[in-house]
């Protein structure tokens, strides 16, 4: 990658500012080459005046060869290594107009620089050790983020916090690894010789502080990629009026008919800036309407996809079997009763909705009650606030991003920190059986490989192409 390199780092459309990245050793040539200085901005061929390292200058982007004005610019360089890519770096700011910059890239590509590769700025920041790859990666979720949630577990990755726990993890791996390679090459020396009983309790310890790094995933999923909720219940029970309560928006149909919802109606929303995808589903109950039917098909199959369903339930009528029927549909998922209807004379109370909905659960199977039993009434919002509250304390207990600095979002990182989980408790498995140390060796140098893939050190040239192909033009 000695090549210079240029795209256009804005989003297409309309808007104030768009801007052309260029990151090469010929990046300041290039930006001389195009850029005039304004009013007082010196001579366009003196460069210590008009590109000063890391200052802003005004000015316009001219056509050397027709001395057209192309643009009026701010522009910036960047020299080495202190910049985004670790090389020197050239940005001109030109209005957000697609023409303005369609035309100035053209003329940093005549000019000697290339079109860059998707990803291709982020990648050269990872190979010019400017970001480790779990950095790079982060770089990605900063991109796509929609929520505050998903934005600051993202800020945390590209911070490095990721990548200095697993660090840590690795060299106490690399230190047991030489201690057990030491054992084995020179068994007649006895200082720093390791006993079975410390590389047995040295392997546990580092097993349990990767399980407990792994354990962050399942938040950290939901958080990258949103919570899937889905409301349930039997016809008429308010489910739609739910999902418009929390979207704040008349969504979804609200009729008296039982039955008026057909088909699934999936809306995303941000919840304490939680990125949460909610799914209003057809009453679920037994019919012969072949078109309900579908639908009711249709709330079973996202239910078995969600990660929490939300039960709603009518305060204003006795329980029935047709709740009993739906409870059963969601005996093996966490789920929420809302009691809804709760402005109107209480025929069933939160003790009662709570023993009902579990002992309906347990006889389908499902080993939990419900999370929690939350009064609520869809005509005035009452319960909405307590509502949230449980949602945002099943993914967070604290209600807040977890403390600790580390914090796997990643499927990638989820994967790798598993599979070396697996080989410590392989490698603790074959220690205490007594076997040789070279057995165990084996298992502690793949989690070492495998803890080294997060941060892109022992990561194939195949994973890091795949990776930085997911990356949009420009970054």
């Amino acid at each position: 990658m000695n090549d210079t390199v240029a795209a256009i780092s804005t989003p297409p459309g309309e808007g104030g500012i768009g801007v052309i990245r260029i990151s090469g050793a010929g990046s300041r040539a290039v930006l001389e080459r195009l850029f005039r200085p304004g009013k007082g901005g010196g001579r366009a061929r003196d460069a210590a005046v008009c590109f000063r390292d890391r200052h802003m200058r005004y000015g316009r982007i001219v056509d050397p060869k027709s001395g057209s004005v192309i643009d009026e610019v701010l522009a910036v360089f960047m020299a080495a290594p202190r910049s985004y890519t670790g090389e020197d770096v050239a940005e001109i700011h030109c209005h957000g107009s697609a023409a303005a910059l369609r035309r100035a890239l053209a003329l940093t590509l005549r000019e000697g620089a290339r079109l860059a590769e998707a990803g291709e700025f982020t990648k050269r920041a990872f190979l010019n050790g400017r970001l480790d790859l779990a950095q790079a990666e982060a770089v990605i979720d900063l991109i796509q983020a929609k929520a505050d949630t998903t934005f600051d577990a993202a800020i945390r990755q590209l911070d490095g916090s990721l990548s200095r726990a697993v660090k840590n993890l690795r060299d106490r791996v690399t230190e047991l690894l030489v201690r057990v390679a030491a054992d084995l090459d020179y068994p007649e020396e006895d200082v720093g010789a390791l006993s079975p009983r410390d590389l047995c309790e040295s392997l546990s310890s580092i097993g349990d502080e990767i399980e407990k790094l792994s354990a962050t995933a399942h938040a950290g999923r939901i958080v990258r990629e949103g919570l899937r909720v889905v409301i349930a219940g039997k016809p008429n029970v308010g489910k739609s009026s739910l999902l418009n309560a929390l979207l704040r928006e008349s969504r979804a149909i609200v009729t008296d008919v039982p039955g008026t919802t057909r088909d699934l109606i999936e809306e995303g929303v941000h919840l304490r800036g939680l990125p949460v995808r909610l799914t209003d589903t057809a009453g679920i109950r037994e019919t012969a309407d072949p078109v309900e039917s579908l639908g009711v098909a249709g709330s079973l199959n996202a239910i078995a996809r969600s990660d929490l369903v939300l039960l709603v339930l009518d305060a204003s009528a006795p329980l029935d079997a047709a709740d009993a029927h739906v409870l059963r549909q969601i005996a093996n998922r966490r789920f929420v009763v809302i009691l809804n209807k709760c402005d109107l004379p209480a025929r069933v109370d939160a003790d009662a909705a709570r023993a009902f909905a579990a002992a309906s659960a347990a006889a389908a199977g499902g080993t939990e009650g419900p999370l929690a039993v939350v009064g609520a009434s869809m005509r005035d919002g009452t319960g909405l606030p307590a509502l949230e509250d449980v949602i945002e304390s099943f993914v967070f207990p604290g209600r807040t991003l977890p403390a600790a600095d580390a914090f796997v979002t990643n499927v990638r990182h989820a994967d790798l920190l598993a599979r070396a989980s697996a080989e410590l408790r392989e490698g603790l498995a074959t220690a205490e059986r007594g076997e040789t140390a070279d057995l165990t060796e084996i298992n502690l140098r793949r989690a070492w490989e495998l803890l080294g893939e997060i941060t892109g050190e022992t990561a194939g040239a195949d994973i890091v192409e795949e990776i930085f192909a997911r990356f949009c033009l420009g970054k």
